[in-house]
């Protein structure tokens, strides 16, 4: 059995008491940590549990700055999974292989899980497995559940057989080109391709178990008792992995407190939680920023920046290394600089006949940038509008 975690520096803590648990459950599992950053000095207790730790420089993943300056950090730490499920299968010679995400705790053997993969190759949770009463749950789960993903994806497991190897290759396929947190566009970074998978595969399977990924969206159906942390059931039902997603930003906590309320052994397993993670060096290794959060002469990379990188071709092709800002004629920084934030060129004067004209024609500033920087139908769209101006304007076309 090989598991694996995806992170930068900082969520070491929260990927160590993952690991960690893992191992009191199926001390015989490979634990591989996928870090996308450099790694720092840790105290060996922290490291323990990690049999191999695979940067991201290791992955089967092309162009690797232009991947990396790409993506904000989230999106990175998931875009590499496809990959590291590719990579630990081919490199480790792996068989089967568990996902989960760095703020889980496994409590349970995963052997009912081990059983359906022998009949099927991909295993998948729902966020909910039973639909809501209550208008605020509603919005909350099943809301959230159509923006996001039917599926949570901080759970993930593959049989790299012929069938669960063509899942895993074309989901590592559509990461690598749109793994991008941006709703309104149709994308939740991995999740949303998962949606598609069910119905494109015949070998998924959809885990609709209590015990498995519970979590906050899910406990208005899920009543937890028992000890914390490795003595707690669900429904009646061994706990087997607890999901705390939204511990850092405050989230999870009110929602617990608000779905919570009837299963107070999920207080006393969050307390559990912060002093486990602050025993695994959470104080001081959470303050880490990631590496690729800059430009190398260490100016801050913008979201504006990666945006509008990815979101042209040509310039993916011709700034190989978009973190190198060192020299003006091959750094994006200096091209962003120069087409995108430079100001516009000031309007020239008008001529007393001319200002009562009711339409003002593009500035040679702005005429430039259009032509050397705006696609070819947004042209056709310019030269359009322009010619309709100048029969306005009584002028030869």
């Amino acid at each position: 059995m090989h598991v694996f975690t995806s992170i930068t520096a900082n969520y070491i803590p929260k990927a160590a008491a993952l690991a960690h648990s893992v191992k009191r459950v199926h001390p015989e599992a490979v634990f591989h940590l996928v870090l996308s950053d450099d790694m720092p000095a840790c105290d060996p207790v922290v490291t323990a549990a990690f049999d191999t730790i695979i940067h991201v420089s290791e992955l089967p993943i092309p162009n690797l700055p232009r991947f990396l300056f790409r993506h904000r950090i989230v999106e990175l730490c998931t875009a590499v999974k496809g990959a590291a499920f590719q990579h630990i299968a081919d490199a480790h010679k792996a068989d089967r292989i568990y996902y989960f995400d760095p703020d889980i705790i496994v409590a349970g053997r995963l052997d009912d899980l081990e059983r359906a993969l022998d009949h099927d190759s991909v295993l998948l949770t729902p966020h909910s497995i039973e639909p809501e009463s209550e208008v605020q749950a509603m919005w909350d789960n099943e809301r959230i559940a159509l923006r996001h993903g039917a599926y949570n994806l901080g759970f993930l497991a593959a049989k790299m057989d012929a069938a669960g190897r063509r899942v895993i290759d074309w989901w590592s396929d559509r990461l690598q080109r749109w793994c991008y947190d941006d709703v309104a566009d149709g994308l939740f970074t991995d999740q949303r391709w998962m949606d598609l998978a069910p119905s494109m595969f015949d070998s998924v399977k959809i885990v609709r178990d209590p015990q498995y990924n519970v979590s906050t969206w899910n406990l208005s159906h899920r009543r937890a008792v028992g000890e914390s942390p490795y003595g707690i059931a669900i429904n009646g039902r061994p706990l087997v992995f607890y999901h705390f997603s939204g511990f850092d930003s405050g989230a999870q906590l009110m929602m617990l407190k608000r779905y919570g309320s009837h299963s107070p052994v999920l207080f006393e397993f969050r307390d559990w939680y912060i002093a486990e993670c602050e025993r695994l060096g959470q104080s001081t290794l959470s303050k880490i920023p990631c590496v690729h959060t800059r430009y190398k002469s260490g100016l801050k990379i913008e979201d504006a920046h990666r945006k509008v990188y990815r979101s042209r071709e040509d310039l993916v092709n011709y700034f190989a290394d978009p973190f190198d800002d060192s020299t003006p004629e091959t750094s994006f920084l200096h091209w962003y600089r120069a087409n995108v934030e430079a100001p516009p060129a000031p309007e020239p004067a008008v001529e007393p006949a001319a200002a009562a004209e009711p339409v003002v024609a593009p500035t040679p500033g702005l005429r430039r940038i259009v032509k050397e920087h705006a696609p070819e139908p947004a042209l056709k769209a310019y030269r359009s509008a322009r010619s309709a101006w100048r029969k306005l304007a009584g002028r030869p076309g």
